[in-house]
């Protein structure tokens, strides 16, 4: 249903320039008589009322707790995307910034992450320079696309934080081209729209995240003064983005109820094409607990570089870790002598060492990781089972 939407909308945009070719005029001359009339605005705020529907998607939780949530879900991607494509949107002048952190969550945003986005094209060419720091791991993508418009992200260019060149001052930089240059190349595409870097820590009270900086190497040395243009295309994007995203992850969490309290392995391509990385290996799921009851997750890590488990909400969103414990990872976790380990969810607080705490929901979505298996190793899938709290 989803890709119908985005065809149809491709469909309209192509037949609205057709109708604006036989009466003279070009897109920039009716995104300036958008924005004179107002129009631009109104159907933005249109957009906003349409994303709300994802409140009533089947399957949503009908309690005034979940709906109070999902509201404010909408309210912070209502954020995050004026700030992505209307006060950052130019990808002349791109700022790297945290789209996605403890008050933005979106699509199983990771507690371990520490997401950098910018916004690009595949017309310039540009350059990240940064000092790396100590943080355990880094890497950098490049996406086409977007929820707004596309749907998703689909993966364009990789460079892992393995491949980097880095000096010996700890400094490094990256060329985004769609020709290879330089020691760290990093691929990007007619298009290409987005940059996004994941630093992943261990432990996120020591390890400190690379300082990181982009530019245009085909731009201009100070911005122009905003345009009608710009603001009319980032008020329509940013608009897209809130109606969009929402519903994608609305019917991802809609899935996940056919197996509550199960962890299966998640369809790659599904994960790729919504700006998953490709070299993780993911377990959504959904989790429902009464009172009194515990979900007892069992597994024997296979060889990868870390894993971690976390918690989210219903709308897909991470509960708040900054002051709870709802999610674990492969520093953070005690083993049991045979290498294996036990991850217990309850609502109450228990005497174990890998509990993660429900932060007062009853149910949600929630996701296993596997990062970059060693080779030969196989993924394997977590055993859950639901049991009673007095069964401690």
């Amino acid at each position: 249903m989803q890709k119908v939407l985005f065809a149809f909308l491709s469909v309209l945009k192509t037949f609205q320039q057709f109708i604006y070719s036989l009466k003279g005029k070009n897109v920039s001359d009716i995104q300036e008589e958008r924005i004179i009339s107002g129009k631009a605005w109104d159907e933005y705020c249109d957009q906003l009322k349409l994303a709300g529907a994802t409140l009533a998607y089947p399957g949503t939780p009908k309690d005034s707790f979940n709906k109070a949530e999902g509201i404010r879900y909408l309210t912070r991607l209502t954020r995050a995307g004026l700030e992505a494509y209307v006060e950052y949107g130019d990808p002349e002048f791109p700022v790297l910034r945290r789209m996605v952190h403890e008050t933005v969550k979106l699509g199983a945003d990771n507690p371990d992450n520490y997401y950098f986005n910018a916004q690009i094209n595949g017309h310039n060419e540009y350059r990240i320079t940064g000092k790396r720091n100590t943080i355990d791991y880094i890497g950098f993508f490049t996406q086409n696309g977007s929820y707004g418009t596309t749907g998703g992200l689909a993966p364009c260019g990789v460079l892992q934080g393995s491949d980097l060149k880095v000096r010996e001052d700890d400094t490094f930089e990256v060329i985004l081209s769609q020709e290879r240059k330089g020691e760290n190349w990093l691929k990007i595409e007619d298009e290409s729209s987005l940059v996004m870097v994941r630093q992943t820590f261990l432990d996120r009270k020591t390890e400190v995240p690379a300082e990181l900086k982009i530019e245009n190497l085909s731009g201009k040395a100070f911005p122009s003064p905003i345009t009608p243009q710009q603001i009319e295309s980032g008020l329509k994007m940013a608009g897209m983005f809130v109606a969009g995203a929402p519903l994608l992850f609305a019917r991802w969490a809609k899935g996940f109820q056919k197996h509550t309290n199960q962890l299966p392995q998640f369809d790659p391509e599904v994960s790729n094409a919504a700006g998953g990385d490709a070299d993780i290996i993911y377990y959504h799921s959904y989790w429902k607990l009464a009172e009194g009851e515990c979900l007892k997750i069992t597994v024997t890590p296979p060889k990868c570089d870390t894993w971690n488990f976390q918690l989210n909400n219903y709308w897909m969103e991470s509960l708040d870790y900054r002051y709870f414990s709802v999610c674990i990872n492969k520093a953070s976790a005690k083993y049991e002598s045979d290498g294996s380990i036990q991850v217990l969810v309850s609502h109450k607080e228990l005497n174990h060492p890998n509990r993660l705490d429900t932060c007062g929901h009853l149910e949600g979505t929630m996701c296993w990781r596997w990062y970059r298996l060693a080779v030969g190793e196989l993924p394997v899938q977590p055993t859950c089972e639901v049991i009673s709290v007095n069964e401690l």
